[in-house]
């Protein structure tokens, strides 16, 4: 049997690996984020203190939990000394196969032989993965939703040597972090990737036919299907170009329902990744606000 859960390892800074880091530390689980750039690491802290410090203004986080997640925050660029307590591995670096084996390669040979591993990717496999460690038996896919700290649900993927125990404790993870689990088979793109990405191409075939502009094509969807954001303001949170390796990789193996809009490639060769870029469908300033 696997121990309890207590020291956290989170791979990458990223938008989505600083926020499970802030997730994590907030949940009371001792969290160490790797990354191999340090200015990558003090902007993410930037970034996960800023947001409890807000968490703290509206009344939604504690000013002691505050404190508290601040402090089991600990950043590291040696990947050894990172994973080296680790119970839970989580990586979140880019949606690259061969990376993402290799990373796992490396920490199945640093961390302890207790240890689990979640992948939060949004559409790759995680069987493919895990047959890359040591411990598929011990892998599973932790897919969590951008904002982190805001978005409720988890995808928790079962590979196909997932186990039963290696689910239920990343349930259980899930939960302390405040987060609605949903149980999903591996299959391209799980639920929610699969559906948001034909969403989202549609709607770059739309405004690239001239049906609507962008704000209005958002704005119908918002008003009229009730989603919370539109597809093109979901796109620049996301990064253009995350969405159009997910559909590349759906293209791949779910058929052509799913070939990425030529409107959607072209942004993206043009460096109109979304807000961290400062442009994709929308215009942001240099504090990712949107200017139009």
């Amino acid at each position: 049997m696997s121990p309890e859960i207590k020291t956290l390892a989170v791979l990458g800074t990223g938008t989505m690996g600083r926020g499970i880091a802030h997730v994590s530390a907030l949940a009371g689980y001792v969290t160490h984020l790797f990354d191999t750039n340090a200015s990558a690491l003090q902007k993410a802290q930037a970034t996960i203190h800023r947001n409890l410090a807000k968490g703290v203004e509206l009344g939604k986080v504690a000013a002691d939990a505050a404190e508290a997640a601040r402090q089991g925050l600990h950043l590291h660029e040696n990947l050894a000394t990172a994973v080296a307590d680790a119970d839970l591995v989580i990586e979140a670096v880019p949606e690259d196969m061969a990376l993402k084996i290799r990373l796992f390669g490396e920490v199945s040979a640093a961390c302890p032989a207790h240890a689990l591993f979640a992948s939060n990717t949004s559409a790759l496999s995680i069987t493919e993965m895990a047959a890359g460690a040591d411990r598929p038996e011990r892998f599973a896919g932790m897919h969590f939703f951008n904002p982190v700290h805001v978005m409720k649900l988890l995808e928790l993927v079962r590979g196909l040597q997932s186990s039963d125990e290696t689910l239920e404790i990343m349930r259980q993870v899930g939960v302390r972090m405040s987060k609605e689990v949903v149980l999903v088979h591996e299959a391209p793109g799980f639920v929610t990737s699969r559906i948001n990405a034909l969403i989202g191409n549609e709607a770059f075939r739309m405004l690239q036919e001239g049906v609507a502009s962008a704000e209005d094509i958002d704005k119908a969807l918002k008003l009229g299907l009730n989603h919370p954001m539109g597809p093109f303001e979901m796109v620049d949170l996301v990064g253009l170009d995350v969405r159009l390796s997910i559909l590349e990789y759906l293209h791949k193996h779910l058929g052509e329902a799913f070939r990425p809009n030529h409107l959607l490639i072209q942004h993206v060769k043009a460096g109109r990744l979304g807000r961290k870029s400062g442009r994709g469908v929308y215009t942001y300033d240099e504090n990712g606000e949107r200017i139009r």
